[in-house]
């Protein structure tokens, strides 16, 4: 038998130690992708700049730009945006995961994992993990934020809890999103452009910053529709205490179709760049 019919593959290598890789070493494999994609963010700071002060920067500008015009008193105004920025907050931070994936391919640092004999799998959980940690650190700096303005918890530690479970869990939904734009350009400055280009409109044509009845006719059904007008509107629930399962269900819904549809497209994306 010839010596090229008992050579396998470069594929068949790599797939051989990954087939061997049992729960256990795939939960740690994850974790230390997500422990290297977390000291990332600790050594960058531009990572720490978007994390810390873009949230601080949307609660002031909206509140105190636009909390009298719209509800007459920025301090009427902030018990209604303060949700409406947590949302817009994890949205937009979602970014950075498909700027980061695309970053790691750019550099080769994905051809360096794929080589390695550990789960493939374990490079998208874990950036997806990082990148969770990093929205709910988020999401904390703007509710801390806000109740400095006057933002308050009405409905409960257990609301407040079920709250901020919601608004990591849309973010992480979203940075399925992100990771499948990411692997699909390619490249750190496309991916920021393709990741924003399409979050602007889906953001400010929502109710996270104004009543939808206040706008157009025609507008109102898209807006009442979309997952980030609905999100808002549950973290205003949970938070001040208003009927909440409705929009809670719908929520959870939304995040359930985001993942079940994107994983798997960021999964199938990351397979072919062998």
């Amino acid at each position: 038998m010839s010596a090229v019919a008992t050579t396998p593959s470069a594929e068949a290598l790599l797939d051989a130690p990954a087939a061997r890789i049992g729960p256990r070493s795939l939960v740690r494999h994850t974790l230390t992708i997500t422990r290297r994609n977390l000291l990332q963010i600790r050594n960058n700071p531009q990572l720490l700049v978007f994390i810390a002060i873009q949230p601080i920067l949307f609660v002031l500008l909206f509140v105190f730009v636009f909390g009298g015009a719209i509800s007459g008193s920025s301090r009427d105004y902030v018990q209604f945006v303060i949700p409406g920025i947590i949302v817009q907050t994890v949205v937009f931070g979602t970014v950075m995961t498909g700027i980061g994936l695309s970053e790691d391919l750019a550099k080769g640092i994905i051809d360096r994992f794929r080589s390695l004999p550990i789960a493939r799998s374990a490079v998208l959980t874990g950036r997806i993990l990082a990148d969770s940690a990093r929205t709910a650190a988020a999401v904390l700096i703007t509710t801390a934020v806000g109740m400095l303005l006057g933002f308050r918890l009405g409905g409960g530690p257990v609301a407040a809890l079920a709250a901020f479970a919601l608004a990591v869990g849309f973010g992480t939904a979203f940075a399925w999103i992100a990771a499948t734009i990411g692997l699909t350009v390619r490249n750190p400055e496309t991916a920021q452009s393709a990741g924003f280009l399409w979050m602007f409109p889906l953001t400010f044509a929502s109710a996270a910053f104004a009543p939808a009845a206040s706008m157009p006719g025609w507008l109102q059904p898209i807006v009442e529709a979309n997952p980030i007008t609905i999100v808002t509107e549950a973290l205003r629930a949970l938070t001040t205490g208003g009927p909440a399962i409705g929009p809670v269900l719908q929520s959870i819904a939304w995040i359930a179709g985001l993942t079940l549809v994107f994983a798997p497209l960021a999964i199938r994306q990351y397979r072919r760049l062998a």
